[in-house]
């Protein structure tokens, strides 16, 4: 008998003794293999999403595209009461977060203690940049969810910090991975059109508040490359944006409209438009398509969304306003972002 099939007669007999199966022993770790820690997030703020998220990362059963990480502490600092939640929906959010394991701490540092990324989730944009700072500061990557901040010169604040700083951020709306937008190829798409809610809040940037939902579909079909804005249409019901990207295929250029709802039926969806088919967007059916493009994001510390994009996202916004201002004429995206970068040097 080899010495192999001896060792696991014994191994087997003296683990059954134990209560364990064979399949058991090849179940647990290998001596002198240590097995990889889970990467340590820490969250900003009580929020639906760090909620739905603690639920997601933290859950035993979780898949295997979102192992990996795990949600360990949360900072929750005084929120703007005229865009908080109420105190029923924080006490709803905090239980969750708390049977999810998640141990909520009295002060930044003390969160970032102990962890070793970050995920932004303030529902409010304005205090963002002071949220992001001690993170980027301590070399921690960063998730910043929507809105980044309250208007494009904040949005340029944060990403040129954590340019300067060298660390890694991302941030994207979770409507930009409803499920067939990754099968759609870019180089094929003609046009798009796609429409969201756009509840406003008047702190910030028209569309950032909410429209953003139908702004990030449209760009992730779409691609970067926008040069203009207008907004013909403004009105207590709704918003109707369109954009312009030069077509370097035919010389010509392509259009991609947004459709901001504010009254009757709502929802999130879009059309695209491409050379072999026209495609309907796939209903919107939760965050955990995001929470996979954050975990990978955390591993790899490479953004899924190039900033550069996200930049011309914002500004895609900021200008769209401008245009609702100016009576709904045209408005340059590069010079929307110059402006905005050149108010932050003032």
């Amino acid at each position: 008998m080899t010495r192999s099939i001896k060792r696991r007669k014994f191994l087997k007999t003296a683990l059954q003794g134990a209560g364990i199966g064979l399949a058991g022993v090849y179940a647990l770790p290998l001596p002198g293999k240590a097995q990889a820690a889970d990467i340590r997030i820490g969250v900003v703020g009580l929020a639906v999403h760090s909620a739905a998220f603690s639920q997601i990362l933290n859950d035993p059963q979780k898949a295997a595209d979102v192992q990996g990480c795990k949600i360990v502490a949360l900072y929750h600092p005084p929120g703007n009461p005229d865009v908080d939640f109420t105190k029923e929906q924080l006490a709803g959010f905090e239980k969750t977060i708390r049977d999810a394991g998640v141990k909520i701490v009295p002060t930044m540092n003390e969160m970032l203690a102990l962890c070793d990324v970050v995920m932004i989730e303030t529902n409010d944009g304005r205090p963002h940049f002071n949220e992001v700072m001690p993170a980027l500061k301590a070399g921690k990557p960063v998730f910043v969810d929507k809105p980044v901040a309250e208007n494009l010169a904040g949005v340029l604040k944060i990403f040129d910090a954590a340019a300067k700083m060298k660390v890694p951020i991302f941030t994207s709306s979770a409507l930009r991975y409803v499920d067939n937008i990754a099968t759609i190829d870019k180089s094929k798409v003609l046009g798009a059109d796609t429409y969201s809610p756009a509840a406003l809040e008047k702190s910030h940037t028209d569309l950032f508040w909410y429209g953003i939902h139908a702004v990030e579909p449209l760009f992730a079909v779409m691609g970067a490359g926008c040069t203009e804005v207008m907004q013909p249409r403004h009105s207590e019901n709704e918003d109707l944006v369109i954009g312009f990207w030069d077509d370097r295929r035919t010389g010509g250029r392509r259009t991609g409209t947004v459709r901001g709802l504010r009254s009757g039926k709502r929802g999130f969806g879009g059309t695209f438009f491409t050379e072999n088919s026209i495609v309907q967007m796939d209903t919107f059916t939760g965050y955990r398509s995001l929470v996979v493009q954050v975990v990978s994001f955390f591993k790899t510390k490479i953004p899924p969304v190039p900033a550069e994009e996200t930049i011309e996202i914002y500004a895609f916004m900021e200008a769209a306003m401008e245009s609702r201002k100016n009576g709904g004429k045209k408005v340059n995206i590069a010079e929307t972002i110059a402006k905005a970068r050149k108010s932050n040097h003032q």
